[in-house]
């Protein structure tokens, strides 16, 4: 939307309604916003006036005048700064107090910060013989008081005051209002208007602006608004405020503070008969001071009706009251609260125009706006204006530079800022820390965390409440001992921890799993304090539950209730869910019953929690027993406990009742999710039902649901059912899918290739595995023998490998990879392996060399096969069975006769156990070398030897 300031319609809006029409555009045609109107506006030569400097330093030292009324000041303020109160000779500050004026006196008052030193100046100065009471000393005392919220000094104040003979003034009223309303009580502060008009005192402006701002802080921006209204009207309306605090208010509501104002209004001067009547009617009243002005637009702002801030600030013009800066920067915040930057940056050029110039706040509202919407560059571009215009940036400045920067992870600009500060104000606001420690922390820097934390810690005064949220970053990434140091750290005299700090230590010790630690804290608290509240309770149940320890979270479940306290819904049902998780129903069933009995009503994770316990343990009565009572409670059944119920059926293979569910799980917003589906998939592969299946897992495709669960599913299958071809093209479509992310996905699409013969894909499959680091796990070697003996790998060779591994023998999993890649024909990827295991420097055993000579043998490259062979000669390894076998092809491949007739002489005279295995090996070098004749001999003698054992057997 946009605004106007032209706006010539009547005084005040009817009906606080209001159409979307601009507002300010016409007001200011001289300017055209831009985005970045705010830096290109020129800095005025003025603003280096001593007119500038005060507007920046607005807080200045009062100049004491050069006499004997200045020196008593000063030696009065130097003796109020180096002793308390109740250390200071009556004498000596009577001497000094009796030679101040009436106006030095009230100078002196108002620059008590502390209520008791400035009661006991007032009670020095009415001692004095010659001092004559006045309205603003109490005005003065009163304020000071209700700062304090010393409420029965207050009113014996106001009883003095009566007793005095000084009748409160429109001030006075002011004071006791604005005292009240941010002490948070707006009842008893509105109810001074009605003391007012009880005295025929009819509110100033003063006195009904701050009322108005009362109730604007408080939230009542109708009331507010009515209230001004009356006021502009010429009469005060208190019948729309609920002011009733008499007896006919409720006892059990009466509080303290209701009690004091009937005393205080038991008191306090009347005015004479007159002055009551004059007071009861006046003419229509129209604000004349900007802060009036101020307040109704703030008010208008907060109550999100721009159109009635619009007309109270041309109002405003036409009425010749000239804005502030409070005001433009009222108007500019209520814009930029709404998103419109344009007509903000508008109101920098009316500032210019009227020469009020721009204060770290405007500057402040600006970066406030950038930094809500994220835009660092702006932000900085604000920050980087505010100090070219001369301005210093104030605690709220550094606080959003910080912040933007720190989420950004700008470390070094970052550190740069604080540079800045401590140069300016010597520490990092404390409402800052947490937010410095949180970039750190989340980059990794944990030394420098601790170091700014130290720095800053110890140099000022940090809330219990900051130190608890750094406490707690810490404990969001399970740094407790970090979290420790923290919490254990010095505090200044004075400072306690508060409860928070406790609780989040607690969780601290339970992200680390340090229960013992969490409940010798919990014991500390119960010995030395503070008493463990609700939260402290709540925060042990869940971290017992989470650690499996449902008896001991029990136990705090129980003593919670006696200390008084009702535990959530969450905290029942965390023990709960712990309990079903232990296998413990019944007790889990108890914990049910305890919630009911309190009163505190389950929700769905609470039946969800139940179904799902006895789904899994097949008791599908028990969980349709809850399922029935959470429906009967009035929730419906979300896609956990349908799931569970689905899970239930199918462990009876009811899938008539388990597709009945799923039907409702399709009438939920979202459908059923994958998991649904895969539980009814798998419930269809038991029963055999491909059709049925098939249609659940085809749906899942089209939505994009389908996960790595559905496609396993449907291989498993397919498989059992003896369709090969489907598990293979499903298989292919995992791979394709990016749903090879762990060894299990691997082994079922590496088991569904073996299946149909595609036995090269295997070892492609393994290699990817391998390269993406996923180890192999058992699933693994089962398929990979099963893959060595579908490719003709020697059977002996096999049953040794197997064995190693079995035995955990080093380097026994790198041979069972390098056999796999021989017999696939990935020779490449076996020879790497065999390089890894020859040149490891280390002494082999026999099963590694074998594996060893074979790949090379099968690649072709004799000569590095026959070396390994003489290695093992040379570390005395003895030839097996399976040596000759895969010296066999090597001999066979190089053409090298003599080397096969050795082997099968060795054979023939039984220096080896004779083994199909090697003479099939034989045959085919044989042949390989181009030796037929040789070949069939072996032949022959193969079957004539097994003929032998075979009649030695029967006889």
């Amino acid at each position: 939307m946009s605004l106007h300031c032209c706006y010539c319609g009547g005084w005040w809006p009817e009906n606080g309604s209001y159409n979307r029409q601009s507002f300010l555009r016409h007001d200011v045609p001289s300017i055209a916003p831009s985005k970045n109107f705010i830096f290109s506006i020129p800095l005025p030569s003025s603003r280096v006036s001593q007119g500038f400097k005060l507007h920046c330093f607005p807080y200045s030292t009062t100049p004491a005048p050069k006499n004997q009324d200045g020196a008593s000041f000063l030696s009065i303020l130097k003796i109020l700064e180096s002793k308390q109160a109740q250390d200071f000779p009556d004498e000596t500050i009577d001497s000094l107090v009796s030679v101040l004026s009436p106006k030095m006196q009230t100078i002196l008052l108002k620059k008590q910060k502390d209520w008791r030193k400035s009661l006991y100046l007032f009670r020095r100065m009415k001692s004095a013989k010659d001092y004559s009471p006045n309205p603003i000393h109490y005005n003065i005392i009163l304020r000071s008081l209700g700062k304090a919220q010393r409420w029965d000094e207050l009113r014996l104040c106001w009883i003095e005051m009566a007793k005095d003979g000084v009748l409160p003034t429109n001030n006075t009223y002011a004071t006791l209002i604005d005292v009240y309303g941010k002490a948070g009580l707006v009842k008893e502060a509105l109810l001074w208007l009605r003391h007012m008009k009880s005295r025929g005192l009819f509110p100033d402006e003063v006195t009904i602006n701050t009322a108005v701002q009362v109730l604007k802080d408080s939230g009542q921006y109708d009331l507010g608004e009515r209230l001004f209204k009356g006021w502009c009207d010429g009469k005060v309306e208190l019948d729309c405020l609920d002011l009733s605090y008499d007896g006919a208010t409720d006892s059990s509501v009466f509080s303290s503070k209701h009690f004091l104002l009937t005393e205080l209004f038991k008191s306090g001067g009347r005015a004479p008969v007159s002055q009551i009547a004059s007071g009861l009617a006046r003419d229509p009243l129209k604000p004349r001071r900007a802060a009036t002005y101020n307040t109704l637009i703030d008010l208008y702002g907060k109550a999100g009706r721009l159109k009635d801030a619009s007309n109270a600030f041309l109002q405003m013009l036409q009425s010749g009251v000239m804005p502030d800066i409070l005001t433009f920067n009222t108007m500019i915040n209520i814009c930029c609260s709404h998103g419109h930057l344009l007509e903000a940056e508008s109101l920098l050029g009316k500032m210019e125009e009227r020469r009020v110039h721009p204060d770290t706040k405007t500057f402040n509202i600006f970066m406030t706006y950038h930094a809500s919407n994220g835009d660092a560059e702006n932000v900085l571009k604000c920050y980087r204006k505010m100090k070219e215009s001369g301005l210093h940036p104030d605690v709220v400045s550094f606080r959003i530079i910080l912040q933007i920067l720190c989420e950004r992870k700008m470390i070094s600009e970052v550190e740069g800022v604080i540079e800045e500060i401590i140069e300016l104000v010597s520490i990092v606001d404390e409402q800052s820390l947490p937010v410095v420690m949180k970039m750190y922390i989340d980059e990794g820097f944990l030394d420098k965390a601790f170091i700014f934390f130290e720095k800053h810690f110890y140099s000022g005064d940090v809330s219990s409440k900051n130190c608890a949220a750094i406490i707690d970053l810490y404990a969001e990434k399970g740094f407790w001992k970090e979290a420790e140091e923290i919490f254990l750290a010095k505090r200044k005299l004075g400072s306690k921890k508060d409860i928070v700090e406790y609780n989040v230590m607690i969780k601290a010790y339970g992200k680390g799993k340090l229960y013992e630690k969490a409940l010798d804290l919990f014991e500390i608290m119960r010995r030395t304090g503070p008493w463990p509240d609700d939260c402290t309770y709540n925060s042990l149940i869940q971290m017992l539950s989470g650690g499996d320890l449902p008896d001991k979270a029990s136990e705090f479940l129980s003593q919670m209730r006696k200390s008084g306290f009702m535990p959530r819904c969450e905290s029942f049902c965390a023990v709960l869910a712990s309990y079903c998780r232990s296998g413990f129903l019944s007790k889990g069933v108890q914990i049910y019953k305890e919630m009911m009995a309190c009163g505190v009503e389950p929700n769905e994770l609470v039946y969800g929690s139940l179904v799902d316990a006895f789904a899994e343990s097949g008791r599908i009565d028990e969980a349709l027993e809850y399922y029935n009572i959470m429906e009967k409670s009035g929730m419906k059944a979300n896609l956990v406990v349908l799931t569970s119920l689905i899970k239930a059926y199918g462990k009876f293979g009811c899938w008539k009742e388990a597709q009945e569910l799923y039907g409702k799980m399709k009438k939920l917003k979202d459908g059923p999710d994958a998991i649904a589906s895969n539980c009814l998939i798998n419930l269809y592969a038991g029963l055999g039902m491909v059709n049925e299946a098939k249609l659940i897992f085809d749906d899942l495709i089209r939505n994009c649901q389908a996960d790595e669960v559905s496609y396993a599913t449907m291989m498993y299958l397919y498989k059992s059912m003896g369709m090969l071809d489907e598990a293979t093209d499903i298989a292919q479509k995992v791979e394709q899918s990016g749903f090879l992310t762990n060894c299990a996905s691997y082994n079922n699409v590496m088991a569904s290739y073996a299946v149909n013969g595609k036995l090269k894909d295997c070892g492609e499959l393994l290699h990817k595995m391998l390269t993406q680091k996923i180890l192999p796990d058992a699933s693994t070697f089962k398929i990979l023998f099963t893959i060595l003996k579908k490719g003709g790998f020697p059977s002996e060779a096999i049953i040794q490998l197997e064995s190693s591994y079995i035995e955990g023998k080093p380097y026994a999993r790198q041979a069972v990879v390098t056999s796999l890649f021989s017999i696939v024909g990935l020779h490449t990827f076996a020879q790497h392996l065999c390089e890894v295991l020859v040149n490891d420097g280390v002494k082999l055993e026999s099963f590694a060399c074998n594996a060893a000579i074979g790949a090379y043998g099968t690649a072709g490259e004799v000569d590095k096969a026959l070396n390994v062979y003489m290695r093992m000669q040379d570390d005395d390894l003895r030839p097996d069975l399976v040596t000759y076998v895969h010296l066999a092809g090597c001999y066979g491949k190089a053409g090298m006769i003599e080397g096969l007739n050795r082997i099968y002489g060795l054979l023939k005279y039984g220096k080896i156990d004779p083994a199909e295995s090697l003479y099939k090996a034989l045959i085919c070098a044989y042949e390989e070398a181009g030796r037929d004749d040789l070949a069939a001999l072996v032949d022959q003698e193969m079957r004539f030897s097994f003929q032998n054992d075979e009649q030695i057997c029967d006889d």
